[in-house]
């Protein structure tokens, strides 16, 4: 249960547990699901924007229904090989080496090489494998985690990050469906895909996927309020109540669970000797915190085309929920047609913006708050 602490604003009551972590509070009905699902050998695709908590709450699912956890960044896979090697690290990682030393020598010794470590061991591929050889080594490592945890009578999530990613190499789409073959075959592993709003909704509609989509969305103002209250209290600090520090630190976070994080570390790291937090003590959180992630939205913007920045840059400064207006489009000087709601589907991939549902709104309110101040 992640709710049984109670606190009043209005006519409205907000329950939280705060000895969980701020990715977890507020989600109860989400987490239950999603134990729900892995108890019943269900596959999930959890859709959401970065830093919404994604993976906590999977981590934490699987840890309650007693799973093995084997986890994937699939942008680290840049083709089908170098995938392999990062299931064959989480397997090494997360199994027995018994276990795997047993299939390498009776069933993969062609494909795979078994090293004994002190505490673990490391298994690889064979060196100079061809596309063929690759594809039978995919086959027969995908289907070890059933076989494992079968003879165990123990449950596996495979945790698949940025999942979509593999489609940049997997152009015929030959893994991503073996994959699905295996989602809906194996019976002791649960697949979680862990991907950005805009794929949840491709998904939502496809009958043949077998997968449960949970999306994710910005907490609730009272919730994050709720939080923040007690994590400064906890370290005798305090949101000045003459004054709107609360406010301006909600309106930063825009119920964003990672920016909300980063911004109130930001905080307790500066004390006053009465404890009270200002708005002055939050303006300058705010703005320490921007300038340090300067650099990575600097980078951020290099990696996107011109007309996604241009996009971006002015759902930032002008929110809409109609970019394809004519008014917009002259306003903002933006392209119309296929290259304007190109931007848009790339940026909701992306996990930037929101789709039509949240009025394309940026998903990432520290970046719109970046991009604000340095458009002024």
């Amino acid at each position: 249960m992640l709710c049984d602490t109670a606190w009043v604003e209005g006519r409205k009551r907000v329950y939280l547990n705060l000895s969980v972590r701020l990715e977890l509070i507020g989600r109860s009905a989400e987490f239950q699901r999603i134990v729900e699902v892995l108890a019943q050998d269900g596959d999930l695709l959890i859709a959401g924007v970065p830093g919404s908590g994604r993976r906590t709450l999977v981590r934490s699912a699987a840890k309650e229904v007693g799973a093995i956890v084997l986890e994937i960044d699939c942008i680290r896979a840049t083709d089908g090989e170098r995938f392999l090697q990062l299931l064959a690290e989480a397997v090494s990682q997360n199994f027995h080496f018994s276990q795997i030393k047993s299939w390498v020598n009776e069933t993969a010794r062609e494909y795979f090489r078994f090293d004994a470590l002190e505490t673990s061991c490391k298994l690889s591929l064979t060196r100079g494998l061809n596309s063929r050889q690759l594809w039978q080594a995919f086959e027969l490592l995908v289907k070890l985690p059933q076989q494992i945890a079968s003879a165990d009578e123990k449950r596996v999530v495979l945790i698949l990050h940025t999942f979509p990613h593999i489609r940049s190499w997997d152009k015929n789409g030959l893994w991503e469906a073996t994959l699905r073959r295996e989602i809906k075959a194996q019976t002791y592993v649960s697949y979680v895909l862990v991907a950005t709003i805009a794929e949840g909704s491709t998904h939502a509609e496809e009958s043949d996927y077998p997968l449960e989509t949970l999306r994710l969305a910005p907490l609730v103002r009272d919730v994050i309020a709720v939080w923040a209250r007690e994590i400064l209290h906890a370290q005798g600090l305090t949101f000045d109540s003459r004054s709107k520090a609360l406010q301006l630190f909600l309106d930063a976070v825009q119920g964003h669970i990672g920016d909300a994080m980063a911004l109130i570390r930001r905080i307790q790291s500066v004390r006053r000797p009465d404890g009270l937090v200002t708005e002055k003590a939050v303006h300058d959180a705010i703005q320490g915190l921007l300038k340090d992630l300067s650099i990575t939205f600097e980078s951020l913007l290099m990696l996107l085309p011109p007309n996604q920045v241009h996009l971006l840059e002015a759902l930032a400064c002008d929110p809409t929920e109609k970019p394809q207006s004519r008014e917009y489009i002259q306003k903002h000087g933006l392209s119309r047609g296929g290259s304007l709601q190109g931007a848009l589907v790339g940026l909701q991939h992306k996990g930037l913006i929101y789709g039509a549902e949240q009025g394309y709104k940026l998903a990432l309110p520290l970046l719109a708050l970046w991009l604000r101040q340095r458009l002024v």
